[in-house]
């Protein structure tokens, strides 16, 4: 009897109906971990109390930052944070004071963005350095003329996507800058959680919630990953059955790249099951990782030699917090552009907000 082989027919794995088992390999040591300067003395201020602000503070002191000010329009929110995280820190409504300190060479502003933009100016202005909170900006016309005007007075201008240090993100993006997948031809990230913890809050009155605010972060991985490549961008957004939230809760986007393809779903309204995958596709390997949610997640590497699995350290919150500023201090002190730097960000928030035009409009968007 001949086999299917035998006459050139498909057998059940190239179905994909069976698997052969890999042959564990060990792990690649790459440099995902959250990047600190040799000097951590450097004086920072921190510009807004609002709820995220309790993440970066918490960050700075695992990692052993020096936050010598929380600066707030609340001066009791202001003291809270303070008291909270850095008792010797002085707590303060007044910004002007804060940009004539000598003491304080970085600003973390975490504000909404109609006041950022005004406050990132003064701070140039000032001489300070700055990590902006994500979104960077609404535009990125206005996001260009920061760029511009912070190279221009000689200071650094970087954005909070802490993301990038996310454990299992950052070591699949060193992964694919280490070349261990070849090139990329596919990034595919896949997120069901239910993000209805919106309700009554600010964030109910965004109506491009889950593909602005909070698809930033994985545009911004996307764009780490396959670089400034994508050619088009088509996308929709949906209101689930049921949802209890003003914005849509469901939202896709597939772009277009020479050679390749990436994908985002977003299902916000998910009530059981949460679940967050990330697949990056190479033409020598797939890096991949799965779990519930940002705080568990587990890698795996699949090349020729087999399948590697490394054990890694620390979570998103709040490690990836430490990581954006502590890539900035280092880059400071090694008079270098930061990796997570404004400029660079432009590149994912032209695919972000062309994402929202498309989902807007229905049509395929250019980048």
């Amino acid at each position: 009897m001949t086999s299917a082989k035998a006459k050139g027919e498909p057998s059940p794995s190239d179905y994909a109906l069976t698997t052969e088992a890999a042959v564990e390999t060990a792990a690649p040591d790459l440099p995902y971990l959250p990047p600190m300067p040799r000097d951590r003395s450097i004086g920072i201020a921190l510009v807004g109390a609002g709820g995220i602000s309790a993440a970066h503070l918490d960050a700075y002191r695992a990692y052993g930052l020096n936050i010598l000010s929380v600066c707030s329009r609340d001066l009791a929110r202001a003291r809270a944070r303070r008291d909270a995280f850095f008792p010797a820190a002085e707590a303060t409504d007044d910004f002007e004071r804060v940009l004539g300190d000598p003491r304080i060479a970085v600003l973390d502003i975490t504000t909404h963005p109609d006041v950022r933009v005004d406050l990132m100016r003064r701070a140039f202005v000032a001489g300070k350095h700055v990590l902006s909170q994500k979104p960077f900006v609404e535009d990125v016309a206005t996001g260009e003329a920061l760029v511009e005007e912070a190279e221009r007075r000689g200071v650094k201008l970087a954005v909070n996507q802490n993301g990038r240090w996310a454990p299992h993100l950052a070591y699949m993006r060193e992964a694919v800058a280490a070349g261990l997948i070849g090139e990329v031809i596919g990034a595919h990230v896949a997120i069901r959680w239910n993000h209805q913890w919106i309700a009554g809050t600010a964030f109910e009155a965004v109506d491009d919630l889950l593909l602005w605010d909070f698809g930033i972060h994985w545009f911004d991985f996307l764009s780490s990953v396959i670089g400034d490549r994508p050619l088009t961008v088509r996308a929709v957004a949906a209101p689930a059955t049921a949802q209890i939230v003003r914005p849509p809760m469901l939202a896709e986007a597939l772009i277009a790249y020479e050679g390749g393809q990436a994908s985002l779903i977003l299902n916000g309204a998910a009530l059981f099951g949460p679940s967050d995958t990330t697949a990056i596709v190479g033409t020598r390997g797939t890096i991949s990782s799965k779990g519930p949610d940002l705080g568990v997640q587990s890698v795996e590497l699949h090349t020729e030699a087999g399948v590697a699995r490394p054990a890694l350290k620390g979570t998103w919150f709040n490690d990836g917090f430490a990581g954006t500023m502590g890539e900035l201090l280092s880059a400071i002190e090694e008079d270098r552009e930061p990796m997570n730097s404004a400029r660079g960000n432009l590149a994912s928030l032209r695919l972000c907000l062309a994402a929202v035009q498309s989902s807007r409009t229905g049509d395929t968007v250019s980048i």
